[in-house]
């Protein structure tokens, strides 16, 4: 099963979240299951090649 790390927070009665490797797409949930699986979907929409001018945050190797 793969995995990606999530950054998320409770905001008064919702969940707010984002993917680590995609910081510029955030999304909210009533429940932190509900939270987990809204990232599910846009990871999906994110990774599928479909949306044009995906942003990403990657690690640079220096010399």
């Amino acid at each position: 099963m793969a995995t990606t790390k999530m950054v998320y927070w409770q905001d008064g009665e919702w969940w707010l979240g984002y993917l680590e490797e995609f910081p510029d797409y955030r999304t909210q949930g009533e429940t932190l299951d509900d939270l987990k699986q809204h990232l599910r979907d846009l990871y999906a929409d994110l990774t599928s090649g479909e949306l044009p001018g995906v942003r990403r945050v990657a690690d640079l190797t220096l010399a």
